[in-house]
């Protein structure tokens, strides 16, 4: 299953940066061995509308224009459940067994998704309520992706 980042903004370079990238890394290594692969993050711009409402639509727009067919879509947001790393990997796990190609994984802006991407979401995750930069989302999924990987793998899990 092929794993692609859809997020609203651009990372500069930066500590930010490089530690998404160390965890990519360590999952494209981790996960190829079990079908899991790192396509790539694509870095949407973020809408100058003047509204929130219209910053959203114009965002989701530019996500679902890039979206593959039939892909198995998660989106972050706030109000989303918030699964142990062990049940997001057995979520990840259970879609790559079901032979599905694409997993897609999309981050907002800094108003949150549009309410249409929310529903069209095979799931909604949340690292929790309170509120966070894009990038370190970035960073937080990343570390996630490489843990699924881990824990898929069958090393050894300090919270099982």
């Amino acid at each position: 299953m092929r794993v692609t980042i859809y997020a609203v903004g651009r990372l500069k370079a930066g500590p930010e940066r490089e530690l998404a990238a160390r965890y990519i890394d360590r999952f494209s290594k981790t996960g190829a061995a079990l079908g899991l692969s790192f396509n790539r993050i694509v870095e949407l711009p973020e809408s100058r509308a003047s509204s929130a409402a219209t910053r959203k639509r114009e965002e989701y727009a530019a996500i679902q224009r890039q979206l593959p067919a039939e892909t198995v879509l998660v989106v972050l947001d706030e109000r989303g459940s918030t699964p142990k790393s062990n049940e997001f990997a057995q979520i990840l796990g259970k879609w790559s067994d079901a032979g599905r190609r694409d997993l897609c994984i999309a981050i907002g802006g800094a108003d949150g998704h549009d309410a249409q991407l929310l529903e069209d979401a095979d799931t909604v995750i949340s690292f929790g309520r309170m509120t966070w930069p894009h990038q370190i989302v970035r960073i937080l999924l990343a570390e996630q992706l490489y843990r699924a990987s881990t824990i898929l793998a069958g090393h050894p899990y300090h919270r099982n």
